[in-house]
């Protein structure tokens, strides 16, 4: 059986409704209606099945579920060159934020010296969903024990118009703020971002748990 096969088997049409609703940049005629436990179930068969180079191989995909089932099977991908190949394959086809926020490659976590380079030259792509992928990867490898200061620079130097990357740059701004505040605070103090950006990043801290209510409030003061 096909993974199109096993996707139609989950197809559920009021969820297919709603997803078409979260997406509004691709085609209601491409999403079948499939919810992330299924594709995730339906990825580890496929992985573990002799036909998965088969899929991966496949490309362009035609359905939105089908993408994201090809990185969940990416993020199942033990050797780290073969996943880094893999993830360079497939990133030109991403087409939406959920395709490139739902996957994170269990092989990234080992191996952060040999990634940085490349989440640097995807933050620098022209491609939307290449470039928030990046983003995002530096935010949930990089602002822990990794951290340096110049990641938050990498970031607020990425310039662009397009709602999901600016969406995403506050997002890594907010998330920072959470993580390493007094480092990246300053960008907030000095209005180093985006005015969009700026409020969005402070909006979303506000709206985090993370953030304590004394930081809250002084960002708050930055609106």
């Amino acid at each position: 059986m096909s993974v199109f096969e096993k996707l139609i088997e989950c197809k559920d049409d009021k969820y297919r409704d709603f997803q078409a609703k979260l997406v509004p940049n691709i085609s209601p005629d491409i999403i079948i209606g499939v919810r992330t436990p299924d594709m995730r179930r339906i990825a580890k068969e496929e992985f573990a099945g002799k036909d998965s180079d088969a899929f991966l191989s496949n490309l362009p995909h035609k359905y939105y579920e089908e993408n994201l089932v090809h990185f969940f099977m990416i993020s199942l991908i033990k050797d780290f060159d073969e996943c880094i190949q893999a993830v360079e394959t497939f990133l030109p086809y991403v087409d939406c934020w959920p395709v490139s926020d739902q996957a994170t490659p269990k092989a990234f976590k080992k191996n952060h010296e040999k990634l940085l380079p490349y989440i640097k030259k995807w933050i620098e792509s022209e491609h939307v969903y290449t470039a928030r992928f990046g983003i995002r990867m530096l935010m949930n490898e990089f602002l822990g024990d990794d951290f340096k200061d110049e990641y938050l620079e990498i970031v607020a130097s990425k310039s662009g118009e397009d709602y999901y990357l600016k969406m995403m740059v506050a997002w890594f701004f907010a998330t920072a703020l959470a993580k390493k505040y007094d480092e990246s605070v300053p960008y907030i103090e000095n209005r180093r971002l985006d005015e969009w950006v700026h409020r969005k990043a402070i909006q979303k801290a506000v709206e985090s748990f993370r953030v304590s209510e004394e930081h809250k409030e002084y960002l708050k003061s930055f609106r």
